[in-house]
């Protein structure tokens, strides 16, 4: 299998979707990385935990919908040319 940049993109669908199932309850919070056990202080600078932990958030809230059809186009390309 050659290193193309179909494989390069899939690979970074595949990363996207991973963070995207995380659920924050049932696996998140059990390593720590719930929103409720880091708060901050007013005008200090969040940590890079903190940082992850809105990535995070911020990737299951925004990229829910657009996974969806780049998944499915994906499936669609693979049916296609294998």
């Amino acid at each position: 299998m050659a290193f193309t940049l179909y494989a390069l993109i899939q690979a970074v669908i595949l990363g996207v979707n991973a963070v995207a199932v995380l659920h924050e309850e049932r696996f998140l919070s059990k390593i720590g990385w719930s929103v409720d056990q880091n708060i901050g202080g007013f005008g200090e600078e969040p940590g890079i935990k903190m940082q992850l932990i809105n990535l995070v958030r911020s990737v299951r809230t925004v990229m829910r919908v657009p996974l969806i059809a780049v998944n499915a186009v994906c499936i669609v390309l693979l049916l296609l040319f294998g």
